[in-house]
């Protein structure tokens, strides 16, 4: 575990290097009914979360919840729906694999919430002045 580890932690940093993000969108911890799959998948976001860190993004997490909600429109849609909607709102030739679409949907739902917010700000603003 620790090389499979270290090498998560190394790819993903490069995959920051390479592509200079600013933030990083991340799906919060839930409970597995597989305790050891719970351990590992946890093991390996931390490693995402040290690299997001050790090059100065910000993290903002998500539950799957709110993933959902913000691409689906449900907040218990399926895997397959929001492999569909992903597709859709990027316009993507093909149906991307189950663990992309959940990266991209992460994405998308905080891109989602921070426009949500910057327009929030701008109305507190209007309503100010």
């Amino acid at each position: 575990i620790p090389d499979r580890l270290l090498n998560i932690f190394e790819s993903v940093t490069a995959i920051i290097d390479q592509h200079r993000p600013q933030e990083l969108a991340i799906e919060q911890v839930f409970m597995h009914r597989n305790a050891a799959s719970a351990l590992k998948l946890g093991h390996a976001r931390g490693a995402a979360l040290v690299a997001a860190r050790h090059c100065a993004l910000s993290v903002h997490e998500y539950t799957a919840t709110q993933i959902k909600q913000a691409i689906t429109g449900r907040g218990r849609g399926t895997k397959e729906q929001v492999q569909h909607m992903v597709k859709v709102l990027l316009s993507l030739p093909s149906t991307p694999q189950q663990d992309a679409a959940d990266a991209l949907a992460a994405a998308l739902c905080h891109a989602h919430t921070q426009g949500t917010l910057a327009r929030v700000e701008v109305a507190k603003r209007r309503a100010m002045s």
